[in-house]
């Protein structure tokens, strides 16, 4: 049994390349929404899906299609919780998965950073750099998802 799909939020993401290998060996469709600026890729088991220009249209096309069966692949939380309450597996760019048990935390502390920004405009973003490490976990995580989503088809 397989899963239905991937679904690859696809701006800013540092792991497009690992997700066609993993779902070319899985003989599951890819697909990379974006609005633009992608390369085609020539691997039958890949669409690309561009979305106009526009807040958070690829993050709408995506959640109105994923559900049981398919992977999401984000770092959008407002996303991940839209498709994890639709039923799908959803991961993150290092592996960490969203969860229902963990979806309320990640919003709860995505909000609470806004704030924090807000209140304090010299903070500056700063995230940690993408290692090795993440590409790894990422693309053990993505294996688990699509044999979690390929049972709940």
């Amino acid at each position: 049994m397989t899963a239905g799909a991937i679904y690859i939020d696809a701006d800013a993401c540092p792991v497009k390349a690992e997700a066609e290998v993993v779902a070319t060996r899985n003989k599951t469709k890819l697909l990379i929404v974006s609005n633009g600026g992608l390369r085609p890729s020539q691997n039958p088991w890949v669409e690309m899906v561009y979305v106009p220009d526009g807040a958070d249209l690829a993050d709408m096309w995506i959640a109105e299609r994923a559900g049981p069966g398919d992977v999401v692949v984000t770092g959008d939380i407002p996303l991940a919780a839209k498709c994890v309450e639709a039923g799908a597996q959803v991961i993150r760019h290092n592996g960490e998965a969203f969860t229902r048990a963990n979806i309320g935390q990640q919003l709860a502390m995505r909000d609470l950073a806004a704030d924090l920004r807000a209140a304090d405009p010299f903070r500056q973003g700063g995230g940690k750099t993408f290692s090795k490490t993440d590409r790894s976990r990422f693309l053990d995580a993505l294996e688990r998802a699509l044999r979690k989503a390929a049972s709940a088809r």
